[in-house]
C-alpha cells in the first residue's frame, strides 16, 4: 500500500551538543530546557526551515530516571509540558502545516531492555506523561523502543488517555541486520504485543541503516500501516549507558551517505522518514532537496 511521504526531523540531543549548549551525560538535553530553551526552539525551528513535517517533542531525557541524577526527579511532569510547550510554539509559527509528536521515551536507559522497569511502574509514569503531552501533541511516539513489553506499555498509556491521536511505535533494533529487537525478540513478537492497541504507524529509530533496511523489508510483509526510518549516526555497544565508560563509534553518515539511505527505505516500502543521533538540520534539509520535496 503506498502512504504519503512524511518527513521527521532528526536529533535533538546531539545536536544541541553539537551547538554547545548541553553535555552528553548527567541530565543530557533535559538541561537546556533549564539553561536554553530558545535553544530548543532554534533547533525545531531549523529542522522545519528544512522540511520537516512532523517534530519531536524535547521530552526523551525529561525522565525520573535522569533527572534524579539532579534531585530533580519530581519535576519531570514539569519539564515535559516545558518541551512540549517549545515544540507546539515552533510547528503553530510554521509557514506550512507541522505536527508535533509527544516523545515517550525509554524510562531508563535507551537499547537496556534489561531495565525497563516493571509494567505497573511503566504504565504509570507513562500514564503522567500522555496526561501533560496531551494538550501540545499532534501524535505520539514511543521511540527507541527496546523490547515488545516496553513498547507494550508506552502504546498502553497513549491509547487510554489520548485514544483519538495517531499512535506511532519505533523500535531500536540490534546492529546486526536480521536479529530482531536490541533484546533480540523478533519483529513478529513485537508486532505482536502492541496489536492490541492498534498503532498507526510502525517505525525504526537509534540503530544503524543496514539493520532498519533489513527490517523494513520484514515488517512491510507483516503489516500494511506506514512504515518509518530514522537512523543514528553511532554505534552503540551492548551495555552502554548515558553516564558509564563504554565507548560510543562515529558512524560516518554524510548527506550522501544519509539521501541513500532514504531513498532504499522508500524502495523497500517505508513512507515516513528522518534522522536519529547525529542527524541534523543539514541532513534533513539534503534529504528532501534531493527527493524532490522542498517548495521552491
Amino acid at each position: 500500500m503506498n502512504h504519503e511521504l512524511q518527513i521527521l526531523d532528526g536529533s535533538m540531543g546531539a545536536e544541541l551538543i553539537e551547538r554547545g549548549h548541553t553535555p552528553r551525560t548527567g541530565l543530557w538535553s533535559a538541561k537546556a530546557l533549564l539553561d536554553v530553551p530558545e535553544a530548543v526552539v532554534q533547533v525545531h525551528d531549523d529542522y522545519i526551515a528544512a522540511g520537516a513535517s512532523v517534530i519531536t517533542t524535547n521530552s526523551y531525557s525529561t525522565i525520573p530516571s535522569y533527572l534524579a541524577k539532579a534531585d530533580m526527579a519530581e519535576s519531570y511532569l514539569a519539564l515535559t509540558e516545558v518541551a512540549a510547550k517549545l515544540a507546539r510554539q515552533s510547528a503553530d509559527a510554521a509557514s506550512s502545516p507541522v505536527r508535533v509528536a509527544g516523545c515517550l521515551p525509554p524510562l531508563d536507559e535507551s537499547y537496556r531492555h534489561d531495565l525497563v522497569p516493571a509494567d505497573v511502574e511503566s504504565r504509570e509514569i507513562y500514564s503522567e506523561l500522555v496526561k501533560v503531552l496531551l494538550p501540545y501533541a499532534d501524535l505520539y511516539l514511543c521511540e527507541t523502543m527496546s523490547c515488545a513489553r516496553e513498547a507494550a506499555n508506552a502504546s498502553y498509556a497513549a491509547r487510554r488517555f489520548d485514544p483519538d491521536k495517531p499512535l506511532w511505535v519505533a523500535w531500536t533494533l540490534h546492529e546486526t541486520p536480521g536479529m530482531g529487537l536490541r533484546s533480540e525478540e523478533s519483529l513478529q513478537q513485537a508486532l505482536q504485543a502492541v496489536m492490541p492497541f492498534e498503532p498507526d504507524a510502525f517505525l525504526f529509530n537509534c540503530t544503524s541503516p543496514s539493520a532498519i533496511c533489513a527490517g523494513i523489508e520484514t515488517l512491510s510483509a507483516l503489516t500494511d500501516k506506514p512504515i518509518g526510518a530514522y537512523p543514528n549516526s553511532y554505534h552503540v555497544p551492548a551495555g552502554w549507558t548515558l553516564d558509564n565508560d563504554k565507548p560510543v563509534k562515529h558512524r560516518d553518515m554524510t548527506e550522501e551517505d544519509f539521501i541513500a539511505f532514504a531513498r532504499e527505505c522508500q524502495d523497500k516500502g517505508a513512507s515516513i522518514i528522518g534522522g536519529c543521533c547525529g542527524i541534523g538540520p543539514s541532513h534533513i534539509d539534503a534529504m528532501v532537496k534531493n527527493l524532490g520535496l522542498a517548495d521552491t
